[in-house]
């Protein structure tokens, strides 16, 4: 019986010592100072968005905005911003360099920012839409004039005309095609290299040549015609 009645005390709660009770009550008002914070952040996170929410829907209903810009604000601002701002059904970006300086950027639909607008923004330059616009058309005229003069280059690297065309009203068809043929450039090589071509005389020279074999083929012809009459 002793035994027993001495178990039964041993597994019975100790009463709680003077330490004990003080570090049940800190804990309890940590606790509560916890909650307290919870609610308190709650707050202003519900006090923060219904301002947002009154600021864009005053940004929407105002013609004359096109976009705004915010102060830098924390993450949890910026986050609850963008929430605010795709509920709207407006677009919105973050910029800056770092957390303590980002801030965010509400735009209109109707008014979306370009690429060029947004890089500006991120190399944290102000956007300008007539210096954007010039610097678009300086680049358009320079392509242009890239294009024409590699036109050109091309033209003058191969030539349209071909020696029948040009020299026909002076030697006449046949002897022009005749000198044509015999200077034309080897067509796996291109028409750039003069070594590679067939017949490295000059254009005068070639015809000379030409008129001096005509001159004979025509003596050759009288010739004959006198033998046989």
């Amino acid at each position: 019986m002793a035994d027993l009645l001495g178990s039964i005390l041993n597994s019975m709660e100790k009463p709680p010592t003077v330490g004990d009770q003080e570090s049940r009550r800190k804990a309890r008002e940590q606790a509560a100072r916890l909650k307290k914070m919870e609610e308190e952040e709650k707050r202003k996170k519900a006090e923060f968005r219904k301002k947002m929410e009154k600021e864009v829907s005053d940004f929407i209903q105002d013609s004359s905005q096109q976009k705004r810009k915010y102060k830098p604000m924390g993450k949890i601002e910026r986050s609850i911003l963008h929430d605010v701002a795709e509920v709207a059904g407006l677009t919105s970006f973050s910029f800056g360099e770092d957390d303590e300086s980002r801030y965010v950027m509400l735009f209109k639909k109707e008014f979306a920012p370009s690429d060029e607008e947004l890089e500006a923004y991120r190399k944290g330059e102000e956007w300008d839409p007539l210096l954007a616009e010039q610097r678009r058309k300086l680049k358009e005229k320079a392509a242009l004039e890239e294009a024409s003069s590699a036109q050109a280059e091309k033209s003058q690297i191969c030539p349209n005309s071909n020696y029948r065309d040009k020299y026909s009203h002076l030697i006449g068809t046949s002897a022009a095609k005749d000198a044509a043929h015999t200077l034309e450039a080897n067509r796996s090589y291109g028409c750039v290299p003069v070594a590679n071509k067939r017949d490295t005389r000059s254009i005068e020279e070639a015809m000379n040549e030409i008129r001096a074999k005509k001159r004979q083929r025509r003596e050759g012809d009288t010739a004959a015609q006198s033998s046989s009459s």
